[in-house]
């Protein structure tokens, strides 16, 4: 059996709201004792009152978490300076932490230790099946972070999750770890046993134009596509927009259809490159993407539907949300719908809870390889049955 239990509170005081969010916790669980939890919280509470409320509350906890750019959950669906926990309780599953640091100094070094970490504690050595992760994403390019757990792990291992974020600010964001408050960090929760997941990945955007390739890219810096400068690219299907969020680039590895998409960041007009917001593979095909603010929303209902289609069991015990940031911009006050749409799909015993990120992290499909993603809406269902 799985239990999962979800507390949301957007009380501005730290202390009160932590405390109601215990209070929920407490009565969902009952006698239980979770064994892990993840925390979501907004920018300016005071995380370590918060994590050694936590702590306190349920000793013993594997506790990780992050900061957001907003949170959802099933008690208050969409807000924007509240504090969410999940708590998992099972006597099946094993869940557990770990914690790399000094991530921009050595990626790979960090997120093997946050696995190691995780993994030493696994007492019945069954199959490490998920992972669970909220990274720093200022200092380091996310698709290292990514690359590292899946070396880690081994590719078959899927990793879900999404990196921290400010709202906006873009100044610095927070990793928690038990009763640690970090920056340039990696804290994993590795689930190992048997139980079931599914996945639901969507974005709403379409590529447009015919598929081109990359032919000149330092990391994440695009100079050249078809051998012309990145910008005139733009410049091309956009009739002379600069690049945007609203336009990012719909990145394909293969002659497939999938794709995963990199928002751009800054261009430079003298070089004609344009930086985006993760590493872009040389030799990739790409096309620029675009939607419409009711296509961003409808991938919300895709992303979960495809999620409930795809799940193994019955009835999944948990749901995870991985929205992006660039989402929440893009779609301003409508944003609240993104996470009503996905929960008409749920019956409402199932207990839902995540965060807008600076990137969300999933493979592509079931049983494919891990990605790092821009704005995309991810959707994660765990159960037992």
């Amino acid at each position: 059996m799985l239990n999962v239990v979800v507390g949301h509170s957007n009380d501005p005081d730290s202390l009160s709201a932590i405390s109601e969010v215990i209070e929920q916790c407490h009565n969902s669980l009952g006698d239980k004792q979770p064994q892990a939890g993840i925390l979501f919280a907004a920018i300016d509470f005071d995380y370590a009152l918060i994590l050694q409320e936590i702590v306190q509350a349920f000793p013993g906890i594997e506790l990780i978490g992050g900061t957001t750019d907003a949170e959802i959950s099933s008690v208050l669906n969409f807000q924007q300076d509240s504090i969410a926990l999940m708590l998992f309780s099972s006597e099946e599953i094993e869940i557990y932490a770990g914690l790399g640091r000094e991530l921009s100094k050595d990626p790979l070094l960090a997120t093997k230790q946050a696995v190691e970490q995780a993994k030493s504690k696994i007492k019945h050595q069954a199959p490490s099946q998920l992972c669970l992760t909220v990274p720093e994403s200022l200092t380091v390019d996310g698709v290292l972070i990514v690359e590292g757990l899946k070396l880690a792990l081994g590719n078959d291992v899927p990793i879900f999750g999404g990196l921290t974020a400010d709202q906006w600010k873009f100044q610095k964001t927070y990793q928690f770890f038990q009763t640690e408050i970090l920056n340039d960090a990696v804290p994993v929760l590795i689930f190992s046993g048997k139980f079931l997941f599914s996945q639901g990945i969507a974005s709403g955007w379409h590529p447009l134009g015919r598929k081109s390739r990359v032919t000149k890219v330092d990391k994440n810096i695009l100079y050249e596509i078809d051998g012309k400068p990145a910008l005139d690219f733009y410049h091309h299907y956009l009739g002379g927009l600069p690049p945007s969020g609203e336009y990012p680039l719909a990145v394909f590895e293969s002659e497939a259809e999938e794709f995963y998409m990199r928002a751009p960041s800054v261009y430079d007009a003298q070089t004609g490159s344009i930086t985006f917001l993760g590493e872009i593979p040389k030799n990739a095909f790409v096309q620029i993407a675009q939607a419409s603010r009711d296509e961003i929303l409808g991938a919300a209902k895709t992303s979960i539907t495809n999620a409930l289609k795809n799940y193994p069991g019955t009835k999944p015990d948990a749901a995870l949300f991985f929205s992006c940031a660039a989402r929440r911009q893009l779609l301003g006050t409508r944003t609240v719908e993104e996470y009503q749409l996905a929960q008409e799909c749920l019956t409402a015993s199932i207990p839902g809870c995540g965060f807008y990120t600076h990137g969300e992290i999933s493979p592509l499909n079931y049983g494919g390889e891990t990605r790092l993603h821009h704005e995309t809406f991810v959707t994660l269902l765990i159960g037992m049955h």
